[in-house]
């Protein structure tokens, strides 16, 4: 029996590479010094050159540019730089998590309201909020009916919090739900409030 050999998978690295002196091959660039001074459009001849009498690096940084542009700099300390950066950029990614409420099929006007104020303390603190009703047996029957009265309870949200539906309610199952989240103005302010602590919720 024959054995075939199985492909290595390539690592993909979504980092971006840059040429950096004699790995730029491209005959004119535009080059910007370390002190962020244009000089210009130039032979790379040159303009690596100019890098080795500084003892620095040319590095090409922006390449789908026309001509592309290249900075005079240290590479190592260039290479820290863009590190730091990208981490600042991950820090602020919010992850926004996503709380889940439960309403019944026969549930009374008290319950409801006691479930609509706790999604609009989860809106109003940035999360996502699922809206479930589970169907059991008969209820099966009625999943239109359902389905109104989650549109119904999530109107009853958006008169007292600014919100945004990300999947209306739909049936899955014996289960109607809904997604929904504060409206784009909402999170801009939240996100200006970074160091707001977020109090958790059981």
């Amino acid at each position: 029996m024959l054995r075939t050999k199985g492909r290595k998978k390539r690592r993909v690295d979504n980092k971006p590479r840059y040429r950096v002196n004699e790995r730029i091959r491209i005959p004119k660039i535009r080059v910007i010094d370390e002190d962020g001074k244009q000089l210009g459009i130039m032979d790379t001849r040159e303009a690596l050159k100019i890098a080795q009498e500084k003892e620095l690096d040319l590095i090409e940084v922006f390449p789908k540019s026309d001509p592309p542009v290249c900075k005079i700099l240290d590479y190592g300390q260039f290479q820290y730089q863009q590190s730091r950066k990208n981490q600042a950029q991950k820090s602020n990614i919010k992850k926004v998590e996503i709380k889940g409420i439960r309403i019944s099929f026969k549930i009374g006007k008290h319950d409801l309201d006691l479930r609509k104020n706790q999604a609009v303390k989860f809106l109003n603190k940035g999360y996502k909020v699922k809206i479930e009703m589970i169907l059991r047996g008969r209820e099966r029957k009625y999943a239109k009916d359902a389905a109104g009265k989650v549109s119904e309870f999530i109107n009853t949200i958006r008169a007292e919090s600014e919100i945004n539906i990300e999947t209306e309610p739909k049936k899955q199952g014996n289960q109607i739900s809904a997604i929904i989240a504060p409206s784009a103005s909402k999170q801009s302010e939240q996100a200006k409030q970074p160091n707001q602590a977020v109090e958790s919720e059981n």
